[in-house]
């Protein structure tokens, strides 16, 4: 496979104003650094699917600069967002952003490893299987699959907070939600990704790593 999927430019140069801005990213970038350094190779391609603001691509490319990271998202607003970040950080191995739908096809790539922050529960379950999919073809042998969020476990209960979270997830729309971590290691299993382990992380959220067979 080509490791050089079609970028995608802003039309109008990237800018300051189309910045986004996650408050969540601030609170969370450097405990998943540290899973990361244990996790990641030292050196290959990161493919990040739904960047979404483009804050942690800049923070991780400039975490792990033996890496390509390649950000990717499928809305317009969000990729202007991720080319605006770069263009200020000027790092060397931030690759411009592309346009990559989960449930839909993907750029042909080969990849190190794949994250997938904080997407799983804002989407359509056919989004997380997508995924899935799209992890199995995309990762080279033995590749990383780093999601990040929260879940709910069997036999354990769930924090009243995150119970509010999907409570209002759901309200925004009833196919979003707290996925079950058990039912994310089934939809990885068949796709030849082999759940590799669970790492508890701050204010309740949770990091799942995958291997590909």
């Amino acid at each position: 496979m080509t490791n050089a999927p079609e970028p995608w430019e802003p039309g109008s140069g990237a800018r300051d104003a189309d910045k986004r801005h996650a408050p969540a990213t601030l609170r969370n970038r450097d405990a998943i650094v540290a899973v990361l350094r244990d996790a990641l190779p030292t050196c290959g391609l990161v493919l990040e699917v739904a960047s979404g603001s483009g804050e942690h691509a800049v923070h991780f490319a400039g975490a792990f600069p033996t890496l390509g990271w390649q950000p990717s998202d499928p809305d317009p607003a969000a990729l202007a967002s991720i080319a605006a970040w770069r263009a200020e950080a000027g790092l060397p191995n931030l690759r411009p952003p592309v346009r990559l739908d989960a449930v839909g096809d993907w750029p042909a790539m080969e990849a190190a490893a794949i994250l997938c922050i904080n997407m799983v529960h804002i989407s359509p379950w056919e989004a997380t299987l997508g995924l899935m999919k799209g992890a199995g073809v995309t990762l080279s042998s033995g590749g990383l699959l780093y999601l990040y969020g929260p879940y709910t476990k069997d036999g354990v209960e769930t924090a009243p907070s995150n119970l509010a979270f999907d409570a209002s997830l759901k309200g925004r729309d009833p196919r979003w939600g707290l996925r079950a971590v058990d039912e994310v290691i089934v939809a990885a299993k068949a796709q030849g990704l082999d759940f590799e382990k669970l790492i508890e992380m701050p204010a309740n959220n949770i990091s799942l790593l995958f291997r590909r067979v």
